[in-house]
């Protein structure tokens, strides 16, 4: 009888184990780390989806901001934590890809680093301060070659950022010069941009960003992917004018983990964030931020993306002399 009730105790401690597994990772939080200041379009992304996701691991997912080196510095922490999927990126192309290709301080790599799932695509769009006397892209253009003896000054959140890698080839594509000014993040980016400090950025179009310009705050002078974006219909693209006939620019961010992060832990955090992509009241929460939902991506797909995104960043790196400053 004995026996027999050491067997029972066993099963039910081993089905608990297994109940426990399925409602959360591990008993405690997962850390999804943003690398840039909060305040930003990555921020309010973060808190848009850690709620459903921490519902979905059956644990908290706690948002955390870390900016400096062009995302690179979180990207970085990210490496010096365990493999384990406790501790995941909310990444870009420009922490993970751009600033090690461009940064030599940086060392890391984009194989360092495994894509678990993609989360949103955004729209790339060039502002300006609202005194500066441009209305779109080609009187920027044009204003800029005027200004020979004082350049215009152009914010990014950090060398080797999409931001930074647009304005070169900007001004590669034109002739044009302008004075680089590197931030570290979104937010004081921003702030600067309002208060007239500089004169103008490349920036993911959020609701922040909209209601400084609906206000007149700041000038939007053009959305740089091949075409308009229905979440931005009413702003022309800048291949509409004349001196940026070329330029075609989107960005996209995703969910990483340090590579050698268990496959059953990868899989799992792949279909939770499946899940909350799909939830209609993230899209619509996203959509309000000017982000678009990605949609549910395997881990092999997601894989494959990511490939395919640094061999075409790789090739776009090439064909642009970017000056580290």
């Amino acid at each position: 009888m004995k026996k027999l009730f050491a067997h029972l105790l066993w099963i039910a401690g081993a089905f608990a184990c297994l109940d426990a597994g399925a409602q959360g990772m591990s008993g405690k939080h997962t850390t999804l780390l943003v690398p840039y200041a909060a305040g930003g379009p990555a921020d309010a992304l973060a808190r848009i989806i850690s709620g459903p996701l921490g519902n979905e691991l059956g644990q908290p997912v706690l948002v955390d901001n870390l900016g400096g080196a062009g995302g690179a510095l979180g990207a970085q922490k990210t490496l010096a934590e365990p493999a384990d999927g406790q501790f995941l990126l909310q990444a870009s192309p420009n922490e993970v890809i751009l600033a090690p290709s461009l940064n030599p301080a940086v060392k890391l790599r984009a194989d360092d680093f495994a894509l678990v799932h993609p989360v949103v695509r955004g729209v790339l769009v060039l502002i300006a301060r609202k005194d500066l006397p441009v209305r779109d892209a080609d009187e920027l253009v044009a204003l800029a070659r005027q200004r020979t003896d004082k350049p215009l000054s152009y914010g990014s959140v950090g060398i080797g950022s999409l931001n930074h890698l647009i304005m070169e080839q900007v001004q590669r594509e034109t002739g044009a010069r302008f004075l680089h000014v590197p931030y570290k993040g979104n937010a004081p980016l921003l702030q600067d941009l309002g208060g007239g400090q500089i004169d103008v950025a490349v920036a993911v179009y959020s609701a922040g960003l909209a209601g400084l310009v609906d206000k007149g705050a700041l000038k939007l002078l053009g959305q740089l992917g091949a075409q308009r974006s229905p979440l931005l219909a009413q702003a022309p693209a800048v291949n509409e004018g004349v001196a940026l006939k070329r330029l075609s620019f989107t960005t996209w961010s995703g969910v990483m983990a340090r590579k050698g992060i268990p496959p059953a832990t990868a899989l799992r955090l792949n279909r939770a964030i499946a899940t909350v992509m799909q939830s209609p009241q993230v899209r619509e929460s996203l959509a309000a931020q000017f982000l678009e939902a990605a949609t549910p991506t395997s881990l092999e797909d997601a894989a494959k993306f990511f490939r395919t995104e640094v061999e075409s960043y790789r090739g776009m790196l090439a064909t642009v002399d970017v000056k580290m400053q």
